[in-house]
């Protein structure tokens, strides 16, 4: 497959809102995405004082009103109506909150699967409090067949709670963009109660296995500690994740010299790891701590315990941006299966009720796939003539006036005509419909 160039340098780190700096970066021009996104806790997280992290601070808190920009709606709603219904499904089971959250991260998780290569894969690193709803927006996004693990990640330590069970694992949520993706078996030795028998072992279930080559790392992992106090390597960030536990993933994931991407750098913890295993990165975070951060644990990664010396690793300076990127790709969006180019847009982006009026005048109060007349507009959704997947553009030339059910069964694969056509032979046409 053909490289898209990146246009940012290796070790380029975006201090800001990442969503800004995604939608600069060029298509297609990461190989993996490993990120440790909020969780939706509901509460706030300090750095403990006088570590390296000290005076990070956020809020793992949502709230509809005051978090969620109108243009993020339209944009969810008009060109991903399946991530819509999700998140409109949690509104109505759980509370606005979580809507806000999960809108949130559909926007982001949009332009994180623009930018990722097409034999690209991306982790996303989260807990029970919202992972079961981050998969169906998963789903929506890169679609259920893409779905490749549900990785759990188990740790100990920290308080017992005493009227439930111990919470001691995260979930690790693994997708594709397509059918064609790099994965590296990584395996570990077996257990020491395994019996050496000839070339092979046997242990008690008496099944024959390779002692030399060890057993493959499964989706559960309990063999990665959490980064506690007493580890070197602790920074005192609030939600810092082990090294190890993304070194891991980067092995498995990406090959030496490809790119990694982190969105929610933190502490820098998928960069390190990137630079351990040999591999590329780049990466965002709103913590205008992250760069010195970044740069001091590059520093320790570089240097042999107990020395003054760095080791072979070549380290350069750390490449610090505060505004968005220039995109040289010519600005095209590409989605698999392609078979034409989306077009650019054309006139100036029109927010959504400003689209619905000027539909209305153009067509008329009527779904356009079958000629039903709503009582009110409030009945009808907009969508795109051509598909997007088929190389529709956001042009008030390619958008239409459909009914919620010929919008699900149109939904990103027929064409207005198509569905017409659909509609004719079902018997499902409007008499003096368009």
């Amino acid at each position: 497959m053909q490289a898209v160039k990146p246009n940012w340098h290796n070790r380029s780190l975006f201090q800001g809102d990442n969503l800004e700096f995604m939608q600069s970066m060029n298509s297609e021009s990461v190989h993996l995405i490993a990120t440790d996104p909020p969780f939706n806790k509901g509460k706030d997280f300090h750095a403990t004082p006088e570590s390296l992290s000290a005076g990070a601070s956020f809020g793992d808190r949502w709230r509809w009103e005051e978090d969620i920009q109108p243009e993020w709606l339209d944009e969810i709603h008009d060109d991903w109506p399946g991530a819509w219904t999700v998140i409109d499904m949690a509104r109505q089971t759980y509370g606005d909150d979580l809507g806000a959250f999960l809108c949130f991260m559909a926007v982001r998780l949009m332009s994180m699967r623009r930018v990722l290569r097409n034999d690209g894969s991306i982790y996303l690193h989260c807990d029970p409090t919202a992972s079961h709803y981050l998969k169906a927006l998963m789903d929506a996004i890169f679609g259920p067949k893409r779905f490749r693990n549900e990785l759990v990640w188990c740790y100990s330590g920290g308080g017992i709670p005493k009227r439930d069970y111990p919470r001691k694992h995260d979930i690790i949520l693994r997708y594709s963009k397509s059918n064609k993706w790099t994965f590296n078996v990584e395996r570990k030795a077996y257990k020491s109660n395994t019996q050496q028998v000839g070339k092979h072992s046997t242990y008690s279930g008496g099944k024959d296995i390779d002692l030399a080559r060890g057993t493959p790392v499964t989706d559960w992992w309990s063999d990665v500690q959490t980064t506690t106090g007493w580890s070197p390597e602790n920074t005192g960030y609030p939600t810092q994740k082990p090294l190890e536990l993304y070194r891991r993933i980067i092995r498995a994931s990406s090959n030496p010299g490809n790119i990694v991407f982190d969105p929610f750098a933190g502490c820098a913890t998928t960069c390190v790891a990137a630079e351990a295993e040999g591999r590329q990165w780049v990466a965002a975070d709103i913590w205008e701590g992250t760069l010195g951060v970044t740069q001091e644990r590059l520093e320790t990664l570089a240097r042999p315990t107990g020395s003054g010396e760095t080791s072979g690793l070549r380290l350069y300076p750390v490449v610090q941006r505060t505004e968005p990127l220039v995109r040289t790709d010519e600005g095209e969006i590409s989605a698999p299966p392609l078979k034409s180019v989306f077009r650019k847009q054309s006139a100036p982006t029109m927010k959504r009720e400003e689209m619905l009026a000027a539909l209305i005048e153009r067509d008329g109060l009527q779904c356009q796939g079958c000629g039903f007349v709503p009582p009110h507009k409030r009945h009808l959704e907009i969508d795109h003539k051509l598909p997007r997947s088929e190389g529709g553009s956001n042009d008030l030339d390619n958008r239409v006036l459909l009914c919620g059910p010929c919008n699900r069964a149109k939904s990103n694969t027929l064409t207005l005509t198509g569905l017409r056509k659909q509609n004719e032979r079902d018997g499902l046409m409007v008499s003096g419909g368009p």
